[in-house]
């Protein structure tokens, strides 16, 4: 059995009381450089890894975080981005975490800029965001680095950011692989088209943003030579959709392929459904319940799948590590991503991360 390190052992090896190796790990009170140098040194060498649960309750302290993100519907991404912060709470039930969940509408800029002002106003102790707007979520994040407020992303990063760290599927690498799954369904001749929402202030989803670049610079390493659709939808006028893309198909009758940039694949995927269109192939992104219908009677061809619980989960924990334990994370931290077809969805769903821990 592996002996227990002790903080009395950390402090003979390093040349120091027992108080100083307590003030280091705890984060409070005046110690010398030279002690800190000597104390980190030895807990590098014995690998020490600290309580954080004890930890927690020697501070006795409360941790107020905020959780912005867009709204999050049952069955859909950023409910399994909830889920996986919550089984970190969960899982350090003896600090205590006081959370405040401020969402906002992904489709709306203006919801977005109300939901941040509210933080600033807040100044919680830590702040994790699922950023949808590029311009606002720079504005933020420069706020909260002013004021000393630490702050994780999941769902994307944001350059001209300092996060914390952040938590995110590579999305340029995920729309240069939705178009190459994409191109070997359908044929060579054929057109193929994108779809995107309409958002309200006119601005697209970074996460959109790069993964339109993926898919383009894809197109553009194969020589791709046949046209390059758009398609937007609104989910504010759903009556709308069904008729723009009758229009936009019946007009357009080489597309034989289409990818979603957002988790909405199955809004086109009812649409073939319910027009029994059956030669147009479907890449999507995000294991949503809809989505998932959608893969498994065949409209759908291949979901990507970014692993949003994990997000989530390892979002917080970081957070929490770093509050009380002063724990540096690694800043970048990309997902795997996984290809998910009608034939592997129900082990994928057997296997997700929140059942396996």
């Amino acid at each position: 059995m592996k002996k227990r390190i002790r903080i009395k052992d950390i402090a003979a090896q390093a040349g120091v009381s027992s108080g100083t190796v307590d003030r280091i790990l705890h984060n409070r009170g005046n110690v010398s450089e030279k002690a800190r140098a000597a104390v980190e040194k030895v807990l590098n060498q014995v690998g020490y890894k600290p309580n954080i649960h004890l930890s927690g309750l020697s501070l006795k302290k409360t941790y107020e975080i905020v959780i912005s993100t867009p709204h999050a519907s049952h069955g859909e991404y950023w409910e399994a981005i909830h889920n996986g912060i919550q089984e970190a709470i969960d899982q350090h039930e003896s600090i205590h975490i006081k959370t405040t969940y401020l969402t906002y509408d992904q489709y709306n800029i203006y919801s977005c800029q109300n939901v941040f002002t509210q933080i600033l106003i807040m100044e919680p102790d830590a702040v994790i965001i699922g950023p949808t707007f590029k311009d606002e979520t720079i504005d933020l994040a420069k706020k909260l680095s002013d004021k000393g407020i630490p702050f994780t992303f999941v769902d994307s990063m944001v350059e001209g950011t300092s996060p914390l760290a952040f938590f995110s599927a590579n999305h340029y690498i995920c729309g240069y692989l939705m178009c190459k799954l994409l191109k070997s369904l359908i044929p060579e001749t054929s057109d193929i088209a994108i779809l995107q929402a309409i958002r309200i202030g006119d601005q697209s989803a970074n996460t959109s943003i790069l993964r339109r670049k993926g898919a383009y610079d894809y197109l553009t390493e194969t020589n791709f030579g046949n046209r390059i659709h758009h398609i937007q939808f609104s989910v504010y006028e759903a009556h709308r959709n069904e008729e723009m893309m009758r229009e936009f198909f019946t007009a357009h009758p080489n597309v034989k392929g289409v990818i979603v940039l957002n988790s909405r694949g199955n809004v086109v995927a009812n649409f073939l459904e319910q027009n029994n269109i059956n030669d147009i192939k479907l890449v999507g992104v995000d294991l949503t319940k809809p989505n998932i219908a959608a893969l498994k009677n065949g409209r759908i061809s291949f979901l990507i799948d970014q692993n949003p619980d994990y997000q989530g989960y390892i979002a917080m924990k970081t957070l929490l590590e770093f509050l009380i334990l002063q724990a540096r994370p690694k800043v970048e931290n990309y997902m795997p991503l996984n290809i998910v077809t009608k034939e592997t969805i129900d082990l994928q769903l057997e296997f997700n991360f929140l059942k396996k821990i």
